[in-house]
């Protein structure tokens, strides 16, 4: 049982060092004011989503630093629920944005979207919470898991 809980606390260790890292770039393309784009990331510029929303992800990856030391114990596993909820909440308004922007056609075309336009939307780059999703899920399955084991 040992051995798992150190693989849990390292794998929550090594998301908030990610977590965190993503937070610090969200902030710092923030003041720069510039879109930065890798091949399948995009860290937005504007000062709402990439200020704020970076630091929403900062304070997510410190939560989950500060609770993965024994994620057994009640109030370090909170912390890390805490921090799960902030990356669905910031994830959740990027993918709403995403589903907005799939709808309208553009200024020139007509009312709505087309098929290729709106499937469009959905290809690559995306925002770094998105990224952070699945991995917020495994950790809260695993915190539920443990609850009904005990």
């Amino acid at each position: 049982m040992a051995e798992k809980n150190n693989f849990v606390m390292i794998c929550i260790a090594i998301l908030g060092l990610v977590t965190v890292s993503f937070g610090l770039a969200d902030i710092l393309v923030s003041a720069g004011g510039d879109v930065t784009g890798l091949s399948i990331l995009e860290i937005p510029g504007d000062m709402f989503r990439g200020g704020w929303g970076g630091l929403i992800v900062l304070f997510a990856g410190l939560f989950y630093l500060s609770g993965c030391k024994n994620v057994a114990e009640v109030h370090n596993a909170s912390k890390v629920a805490i921090g799960s909820v902030l990356i669905w909440i910031m994830a959740g308004t990027d993918i709403f944005a995403m589903i907005t922007e799939s709808i309208p056609g553009g200024e020139d075309g007509p009312w709505f979207n087309s098929l290729s336009g709106f499937l469009g939307t959905y290809a690559p780059p995306y925002a770094p919470a998105i990224f952070l999703l699945p991995f917020s899920l495994v950790v809260v399955y695993y915190i539920l898991k443990q609850e009904r084991a005990r």
